[in-house]
């Protein structure tokens, strides 16, 4: 726990990023005061504090206030994104927690909707994972990060494909797990087999609800399988091949052989679709491998970076 001097000060910290910090960053430089003031708090937060440090921020970005949260004092910048109503914390504990802090600085981030980034509350257009890669790169423009690699978990996996074909001056690596390019027919019945949270594990809704209340998770959820139900419908089931085409960044692509939502075709095709990938495969994991195997998924992860 911070002692309660560290706590005021990241409480001042916050007021006065979200103030006059915020309204002087532009697209084109960065802002030193913004980092100045994140190096400076972190320099009142003792040694062993300090590795597991972080800050959390709003900035508004694309006419909504999108939360993120940064820890690490590296040069390689690293943006998280995660999956479907997903968050910082919810998502990504182990990695902000645990990964390497020396050589490189980390950017959770909680799509518009999703996490702190209420309000507003989530809306689902028709290309919903095309705008969220979009308001992340705003973000980190307004940042003034000029180079990133992206880290993406399901649908945060999609976005981070995405926002690698479109951005690819500013996209260092990529890693993604549990995603795909496009959704079958099997694809749907699995995500309407799940759409009603009544049928879910207390462990697997419990997160959630504690987040968001059952109310706005039920409907958000549900909302959630018809948006892709409309990716199927509209687009006859094409998310973003056409945008995994293009990615040059180097790629690795994770899969857990376990995963119930994404078969091995989708990894497959990924690899096969992506110059230069490479694919690893975790024979016990699941759709959240790197929440259940995080050691194992962060040594992998900032070994490829390293490279």
């Amino acid at each position: 726990m911070l002692a309660n001097s560290t706590k005021r000060f990241g409480q001042s910290l916050t007021k006065c990023f979200h103030t006059s910090c915020a309204q002087n960053i532009t697209r084109e430089s960065r802002d030193p005061r913004f980092f100045t003031l994140y190096q400076h708090a972190k320099s009142r937060l003792l040694d062993d504090q300090r590795k597991s440090g972080v800050l959390s921020h709003k900035m508004e970005v694309n006419r909504v206030r999108l939360h993120f949260e940064m820890t690490g004092d590296g040069d390689h910048y690293v943006i998280l994104l995660p999956g479907a109503l997903g968050s910082t914390r919810t998502d990504f504990s182990h990695q902000l927690q645990n990964f390497n802090k020396t050589d490189f600085t980390l950017i959770a981030i909680d799509p518009r909707g999703y996490g702190q980034s209420i309000p507003p509350n989530r809306d689902w257009p028709l290309e919903f994972l095309q705008r969220d890669a979009d308001d992340a790169f705003e973000l980190i423009k307004k940042l003034g990060v000029e180079k990133v690699s992206i880290l993406g978990w399901s649908d945060g996996g999609i976005s981070g494909m995405i926002a690698a074909a479109r951005y690819p001056q500013m996209v260092n690596k990529l890693v993604v797990w549990g995603s795909n390019a496009y959704i079958t027919k099997k694809d749907m019945d699995v995500y309407n087999g799940i759409k009603d949270i009544s049928n879910w594990s207390e462990k697997m809704r419990s997160p959630f609800l504690a987040l968001y209340g059952e109310k706005y998770f039920r409907e958000q959820w549900q909302n959630w399988v018809d948006a892709f139900q409309n990716y199927y419908d509209s687009r006859n089931g094409d998310i973003c091949i056409q945008e995994v085409e293009k990615i040059k960044a180097k790629t690795l692509i994770v899969h857990g052989l376990k995963d119930p939502l994404v078969p091995l075709e989708h990894p497959d095709f990924l690899h096969q679709t992506i110059k230069g990938s490479r694919l690893y495969i975790m024979p016990e994991g699941k759709h959240n491998l790197h929440q259940k195997y995080h050691r194992e998924f962060n040594f992998l992860v900032e070994h490829f970076l390293k490279q």
